[in-house]
């Protein structure tokens, strides 16, 4: 918990829908540290069991797309904080917002909730410009706000902080490009506030009577413009000081395709990122400083603690853990992986070796991001761009931590579906492809060390699927059976190697 958010006077139950995004996460965290008793709704609650605090809340399965189980989770609570929200990802996702919002203000209102507290998005409502998403993010708020229990509402510009979609954004054009042609928007200007400091207005609202039924502006100490973030990014990084050349052409249509071939983020979440930065969005009404008082930091200070952490690999949660519901991500199962029945293609290699079982699991683990996939990288980076150019989230997201997982975690274009210590991991693909493809490990002890079973399989959707499956499995000699062979004499050397110290 960070030292600086104060406790509150008693316990309270609070209700978290969106705990496994990026935010909620966090702000999980910082509840039971101050001695809240929480409650997490997730669609898959299994993506939550990593989490250090997962012995001391409740987790509870449901989709606020679904009133029942949304009325169930709301059962003895005394407020609800809702981080919940698409991303424009397809036609209906603004009807799909409100309807969710309205399945948790009419949940709320029958449970006897207190109090609802909803991060939205900074845009001034007379304003007849906002972005589709600012626009939407407001009228989630409406929604809410127009129920009988009371809503605090905070608003929010950029959020700065390792692993936020915005930092990512911002990390990779500056590292990437040492020049860039850039649309006017980077000119707008804007109020970025850090992540610790969003988390202390969420916490310290929470039954604040004087937040309770509110909208609330936050934001961290200074206005700056896009370009000026760039330039502090670039110092605090120690790079050289990007040209930055604004042209008129670049809509933010084309923008966001060219973010998503330069960065981690992917293109239909950079457009409503890119979309908002079109419209200034700047604290008007600092209310919140009286009610929660504090010195929120600069975006230098922001900038300077999220690479600090990014450097340390202490990123406790990314953009990428949100479960985006609307999008269609490789969602963990909880029990049978989702080739079961259908047809399914297969590559399976087998390898035994002297080496253990965890040291085995260890090599495993630590395929993909920096230090990429051990055999074939070249063939991984092409498939990667050829996703980034049919609109997919290509390779460049890399994983949250370079050893450690936890089911949802991303691996590149792949996500975590199963993790069993010492004995099992299977990865769900999110790429663009005609069907569904996994790919697996499983390791069992033997008597001389341990045996690698991998297995890559693929689900085809009509008749491009197998078309595709039998154009890429020339390829796979070069991938799959020598990357199972490497991963065992990784393991084997790793183990001789403590066997010597």
């Amino acid at each position: 918990m960070d030292p600086d958010v104060t406790p509150p006077s008693r316990s309270l139950r609070v209700l978290v829908a969106g705990a496994t995004g990026y935010i909620g996460r966090r702000l999980v965290d910082e509840l039971v540290a101050a001695g809240h008793e929480v409650r997490c709704v997730a669609r898959t609650p299994r993506k939550l069991d990593g989490e250090p605090w997962r012995d001391r809340v409740e987790v509870v399965q449901g989709d606020v797309l679904d009133p029942e189980s949304t009325a169930a989770a709301c059962v003895g609570i005394d407020a609800v904080y809702y981080l919940v929200h698409s991303i424009g990802a397809d036609e209906d996702w603004e009807e799909r917002d409100r309807r969710a919002a309205s399945n948790v203000r009419d949940a709320a209102a029958a449970a006897g909730v207190r109090q609802i507290i909803y991060l939205g998005g900074l845009g001034d409502d007379n304003g007849t410009s906002l972005s589709p998403h600012l626009s939407s993010r407001h009228d989630v708020g409406a929604v809410l706000r127009s129920g009988p229990v009371p809503v605090t509402e905070l608003r929010a510009a950029v959020i700065i902080g390792s692993g936020s979609a915005s930092f990512e954004m911002l990390r990779y054009l500056v590292e990437v490009l040492p020049i860039m042609t850039t649309p006017r928007w980077v000119e707008t200007r804007v109020q970025p506030i850090g992540v610790q400091d969003v988390l202390r207005y969420l916490v310290g609202v929470l039954l604040e009577p004087a937040a309770v039924g509110r909208t609330l502006e936050i934001g961290g100490a200074d206005v700056l413009t896009y370009h000026r973030m760039m330039d502090l990014y670039a110092e605090e990084a120690g790079l050289r000081r990007r040209i930055i050349i604004p042209v008129p052409v670049l809509t933010p249509r084309l923008s966001s395709l060219w973010v998503g071939l330069v960065t981690p983020v992917p293109a239909d979440l950079a457009r409503p990122l890119i979309d908002s930065l079109v419209n200034e969005v700047v604290v008007r009404d600092d209310a919140i400083r009286r009610i929660v008082p504090f010195e929120p930091i600069d975006a230098r200070e922001s900038i300077r603690r999220a690479l600090t952490r990014v450097r340390d690999l202490d990123v406790a949660t990314r953009w990428t853990d949100a479960e985006l519901f609307g999008r269609t991500p490789a969602d963990p199962m909880p029990n049978d992986p989702s080739w079961s029945g259908g047809v399914v293609f297969a590559d399976h290699q087998r390898v035994e070796g002297e080496a253990d079982a965890a040291a085995l699991f260890a090599e495993v683990t630590r395929l993909g991001g920096e230090r990429g996939w051990l055999v074939g990288n070249w063939l991984w980076s092409i498939r990667g761009v050829l996703d980034l150019v049919f609109g997919g989230v290509g390779m460049r997201r890399g994983r949250r931590h370079p050893t450690e997982l936890r089911v949802g975690d991303v691996v590149d274009f792949w996500r975590v579906e199963a993790v069993e210590s010492d004995r099992l991991l299977r990865l769900r693909a999110e790429m663009r492809l005609p069907g569904e493809a996994w790919l697996e490990w499983e390791i069992t002890p033997t008597e001389r060390g341990a045996r690698l079973d991998q297995r890559a399989r693929f689900q085809p959707r009509g008749l491009w699927g197998r078309a595709y499956w039998y154009g890429v499995a020339p390829f796979h000699r070069f991938i799959f059976r020598p990357l199972a062979r490497r991963l065992v004499r990784e393991a084997t050397g790793a183990r001789a190697g403590v066997r010597a110290a």
